[in-house]
């Protein structure tokens, strides 16, 4: 299929060539990766700018907001405007705020800066849908995993990334290469991706309020949104919590942080899998094993004694099975809600999308307050609960 190609109707089985299936999933990845640069890079950036440890965390939070802004106010307009111009234009403006990024030299410029990466890596959820659409039925799931897979390994792979290029040159790097990764791929993508023109005619303030509406009416979103949830808290909250106790239980260094990181890429392997899974009708089984294996994981942690070879080896099998978990998951979840219908796939996927965003905010602040009331014990209690209650409420399904 050529660049100037319009996807309207119903698509080929040909729509989708791997070659494309892997340009979107490595877009995913790097621009997915620029939500996440920034976390364990808290403490040069903060000294650098002059920001006080209280106000330190507004460095990940000014960039969670634009995310979340960008979820509910970006998004949904893959369903009205066209899909190839918006996408370029999202990683345009992320590319920017990078730049932004890189050359503040005062905390007021560079949280402002953060706040607009958020809004422009909201790319990645107009992206999935985009390969919804270009996939046919039988095989949707199996492309929307490869996709996330992508994502998932941009994850993953940026907080080791940035620990490892500012321990080289600095955190200023980081921002600079991710801005001219962006440019780059902003006109890959231009040259690229087919057209797609969504069919809808409605206006911005008509698409918006529609969002209420479909929250309220589709059952399986809510559900489906919940049960990735329960997940994603428990996947952010261990995400926050692990590093803190591997610096103060075992005595890793940030080097070292960065390479128990790499443990979770594992975890990419669950999205495709999950795709297939549920191509196959198998959906309801995978979710409930995804929860189990997330609840395993906090589990394991409490083998071996703290601070021990064993306590640490089990702290990576705990980061491999929630990851597996959480990454099988969020799968299932696009392949159920995109079969709802293609005229409001992006709408849906922003709900989705905000729903468990906001339990993964919740999730990694109770985190880090149950770490230091209680230390791993409370934490990983807590997060131990959450797939639980995930769980109970599959039950009711």
């Amino acid at each position: 299929m050529t660049m100037n190609a319009t996807i309207e109707t119903a698509p080929g089985p040909d729509a989708v060539s791997q070659r494309l299936t892997f340009v979107l999933a490595a877009a995913c990845g790097m621009v997915a990766a620029n939500i996440y640069y920034a976390q364990p890079l808290i403490a040069p950036i903060s000294a650098a700018l002059g920001l006080s440890h209280a106000a330190a965390g507004l460095i990940v939070t000014m960039t969670q907001i634009g995310y979340g802004v960008g979820l509910l106010f970006i998004v949904p307009l893959g369903d009205l405007v066209e899909n190839r111009a918006l996408i370029c234009s999202v990683i345009t403006l992320g590319a920017a705020a990078l730049l932004a990024a890189a050359f503040a030299t005062h905390a007021l410029p560079f949280l402002i800066a953060a706040l607009f990466i958020g809004l422009g890596s909201v790319a990645v959820q107009i992206i999935i849908p985009y390969a919804a659409h270009l996939a046919p039925e039988a095989i949707r799931g199996r492309v929307v995993g490869n996709v996330s897979t992508g994502l998932m390994l941009g994850i993953m792979l940026a907080r080791p990334v940035s620990s490892f290029v500012t321990a080289a040159l600095s955190w200023h790097a980081v921002f600079f290469m991710s801005a001219a990764l962006m440019i780059v791929l902003a006109a890959v993508l231009w040259t690229t991706l087919p057209k797609r023109k969504p069919v809808a005619r409605m206006h911005y303030g008509t698409l918006l309020l529609s969002m209420p509406h479909l929250a309220r009416t589709t059952p399986l979103l809510r559900r489906r949104a919940l049960y990735q949830a329960s997940l994603f808290g428990a996947f952010t909250l261990f995400w926050t919590v692990a590093p803190l106790q591997l610096a103060s239980e075992f005595g890793f260094s940030q080097r070292g942080i960065a390479l128990f990181a790499l443990a979770g890429v594992a975890g990419v392997f669950a999205a495709p899998i999950a795709g297939r899974l549920a191509d196959r009708g198998h959906s309801r089984i995978a979710t409930l094993v995804a929860m189990l294996l997330a609840a395993a994981g906090f589990l394991v942690t409490y083998v071996g004694a703290a601070g021990s070879t064993l306590n640490l080896a089990c702290l990576v099998v705990a980061a491999i099975a929630i990851d597996i978990g959480v990454q099988g998951n969020v799968v299932l979840g696009f392949r159920a809600i995109f079969a709802l219908g293609h005229e409001h796939r992006s709408r849906l996927n922003g709900l989705y999308m905000a729903t468990f965003f906001a339990a993964g905010a919740a999730g990694s602040a109770v985190g880090a307050w149950a770490f230091a009331q209680g230390g791993w014990t409370l934490a990983s209690a807590i997060g131990l609960a959450l797939p639980v209650a995930g769980l109970l409420y599959a039950a009711t399904e």
